[in-house]
């Protein structure tokens, strides 16, 4: 077990250092450790609350974190997050579906050409025009199945080049906040009793190990990586996921 706590740790530090929780490959990790599916989103998203919630205070405190950019996109994601988490799903068909998507979003990001910047800021009614569907999109899948869904908003921010790269990892960082809370609450009333919950402290260790890779990663970002560097490292986390899925969806 301490190998599965060093591998959340590993996972943590990475996925925080360009905003993101690492829920997908927490799920992962813990299939592969024989847990309780029925656990699994549980605990995917209390880790990814644990690291995020220290990475948006870092995000802030280094004014990444734009609250009136971020707000369209998870107007309608917290409540579509809730009720996908109250929706039972085949697993094999989606990670299938989830799998090519990422590929493609990968592809595409890294392909961008390196010196190109973001679009000047566009008016409000055009974020929220983009930022309600494709947040609520998001939203709904990623409580599904168990994860934040930041995986999915990075590659669409920087495909519309709606923002500088450190602004889409901040905000992709809030964005699985609010999701997994949302998404964990549906995933309690899925199961009608919180009895689960009770069983999620067994798995405490994995909480600390990604708390203290979630800070280290926080702080690589807000700190010490440079845009394209963060641009980059998502492009590479998003094509390794998919690559993760698209094997477990095939074996």
């Amino acid at each position: 077990m301490p190998m599965l706590a060093l591998l959340f740790f590993v996972t943590a530090v990475l996925y925080a250092s360009v905003g993101f929780g690492g829920g997908s490959t927490y799920n992962a990790l813990l299939v592969l450790a024989d847990t309780d599916y029925r656990l699994l989103p549980s605990v995917a998203l209390a880790c990814n609350l644990i690291v995020v919630t220290g990475g948006v205070w870092q995000y802030r405190r280094a004014g990444d974190l734009k609250l009136r950019f971020a707000l369209p996109f998870i107007a309608l994601s917290i409540p579509l997050a809730w009720f996908g988490g109250t929706v039972p799903i085949q697993r094999e068909t989606f990670l299938m579906f989830l799998g090519l998507s990422l590929l493609a979003a990968g592809v595409a990001m890294w392909f961008q050409p390196s010196e190109s910047k973001a679009s000047p800021p566009g008016s409000p009614l055009v974020n929220w025009f983009v930022g309600l569907p494709v947040g609520g999109a998001i939203g709904f899948v990623s409580g599904m199945v168990g994860i934040g869904g930041g995986i999915f908003l990075a590659p669409c921010l920087h495909l519309l080049r709606l923002a500088d790269p450190k602004r889409i990892a901040a905000t992709s960082s809030f964005f699985i906040m609010v999701n997994s809370m949302a998404g964990l609450l549906g995933q309690t009333m899925k199961h009608g009793t919180t009895a689960h919950l009770e069983q999620l402290t067994d798995y405490a260790w994995l909480g600390v190990a990604v708390l203290v890779g979630g800070q280290l990663g926080s702080r690589l970002s807000t700190h010490a990586l440079p845009g394209r560097i963060v641009k980059r490292l998502t492009a590479v986390l998003v094509l390794y996921v998919a690559g993760r899925l698209l094997f477990m969806s095939f074996a």
